[in-house]
């Protein structure tokens, strides 16, 4: 199971966003904060990223820089220049209502290079989401959230390999490396509805029970049973938004047994009863419009 896919699939509501656009002379577009996370690259010409104030200090971009927002941070873009600068912008809704610690363990502002030899797969996906904006035809509808999948696994794995290279030894970065905490996260992901024991995941993880507790909160965060439970109504949420289930299947989807104790458990995390959640979200879906996309991204929606 890649728990980095699945916690992002968990976590994503309704479609994501991309535009393309080109400005010239002297410019400024700012973006409201987001319920989500957002990206900018620069195909062509240079530009700077000013964050809210208090988050950190400006970011010039160059042509192939690409700037990743996972906490959808208020900011603002400028330039200065007679020569046209050309940006891919996108963005992607996340269900903050649960954030998870994975997502904690970001910086408000990434830089993150494409140009040859730094994240191949990353620039390639830059290239193909740029050519299917500016030529769309036959299939696009298709082929943009494809495209716009890839670029957050991408830009997540590039600042992970980023973090590698510099040795970086916290967070999840290491837990998802670790030998035994990465087993067990594994596990939790591949079945959260089995009867998991402390005991059970530490036979897993080649460690005693003790050892593997400590080891676990350590680098996730949280004890290995409360971090199952987090991840249990994570995904009963997802289920609530995106499908008709009853509570009951939904319940039993994720190991309750009991109705009546999922339906507690989730009113207890969400402050909403299930059905309100449910309720809730798709209203909230049916209000999503242009207008988002335009203020997420500063300019027309092209994708969505």
């Amino acid at each position: 199971m890649d728990v980095l896919s699945d916690t992002m699939a968990a976590l994503r509501t309704g479609r994501p966003y991309s535009t393309l656009s080109e400005r010239r002379g002297r410019w400024r577009t700012d973006i409201a904060p987001y319920a989500g996370v957002g990206f900018h690259v620069v195909l062509r010409g240079s530009c700077r990223l000013i964050p809210r104030q208090g988050v950190g200090e400006p970011v010039d971009l160059a042509e192939g820089d690409a700037v990743f927002l996972p906490h959808g941070t208020a900011h603002a873009i400028t330039g200065d220049s007679p020569e046209p600068t050309v940006l891919l912008c996108g963005a992607y809704r996340l269900d903050r209502s649960r954030a998870h610690p994975l997502l904690e363990d970001y910086p408000e502002v990434i830089r993150l290079p494409t140009r040859p030899g730094r994240h191949a797969a990353l620039a390639a996906t830059v290239v193909l989401l740029g050519d299917e904006l500016q030529r769309p035809g036959p299939g696009t509808d298709a082929t943009l959230p494809a495209l716009l999948e890839l670029m957050l696994v991408y830009l997540m794995r590039a600042w992970y390999e980023e973090r590698t290279a510099q040795q970086a030894d916290t967070g999840w970065c290491r837990a998802l490396a670790d030998p035994a905490i990465g087993i067990a996260l594994r596990a939790l992901h591949a079945d959260p509805a089995q009867p998991w024991t402390v005991a059970g995941l530490a036979g897993r993880a080649g460690l005693s029970r003790a050892a593997f507790a400590r080891r676990f909160a350590a680098l996730v965060g949280r004890p290995p049973l409360t971090y199952l439970t987090w991840w249990r109504l994570t995904l009963a949420a997802r289920l609530l938004r995106e499908s008709d289930a009853p509570l009951s299947a939904v319940a039993q989807r994720i190991g309750y047994t009991s109705q009546f104790a999922f339906a507690h458990a989730f009113k207890r995390a969400y402050g909403v009863s299930a059905g309100r959640y449910r309720q809730e979200r798709r209203e909230d879906h049916e209000r999503v419009s242009v207008w988002e996309a335009t203020t997420i991204t500063g300019g027309p929606a092209a994708a969505g």
